[in-house]
């Protein structure tokens, strides 16, 4: 499969989102992410929002899917809103890309202003960088 550039991988994203309310404290599909493996395979998943921080973001599910397929290294990766802006990943979100695979600190992030930046250049320092 051949590399998409970033403007396919939003389209993807966009293509994706399902926003809905599927109970009166639960928000569904309003963030989407759209990941791109080193194989070129694209995943896809949607942000669930629910009280008492239970729920998970979109890149949580595309991983999800990834790793569920034998894939852990992304190549590239966009997060976008149920309006179509573009998200950067949260904390939470950068660490988890992190921690599935030593190399994904090389993967490009799509951000706003069409910035491209690398998970590294997001998160510099590695917690465990001592430890591990």
């Amino acid at each position: 499969m051949k590399p998409l550039d970033f403007s396919e991988l939003l389209v993807v994203a966009k293509e994706n989102l399902n926003p809905k309310m599927t109970a009166r404290n639960c928000e569904a599909g309003h963030v989407s992410c759209a990941l791109q493996t080193t194989s070129g395979t694209i995943y896809t998943g949607v942000a669930i929002t629910v009280p008492c921080g239970i729920g998970f973001c979109a890149e949580h599910a595309a991983i999800a899917a990834m790793i569920n397929n034998d894939e852990s290294r992304i190549n590239k990766l966009v997060t976008v809103y149920k309006d179509g802006s573009i998200l950067a990943p949260c904390g939470r979100c950068r660490e988890f890309i992190s921690q599935v695979d030593d190399q994904n600190d090389n993967c490009q992030i799509l951000l706003e202003n069409n910035i491209v930046a690398t998970l590294a250049e997001l998160l510099p320092e590695k917690w465990d960088k001592p430890v591990f």
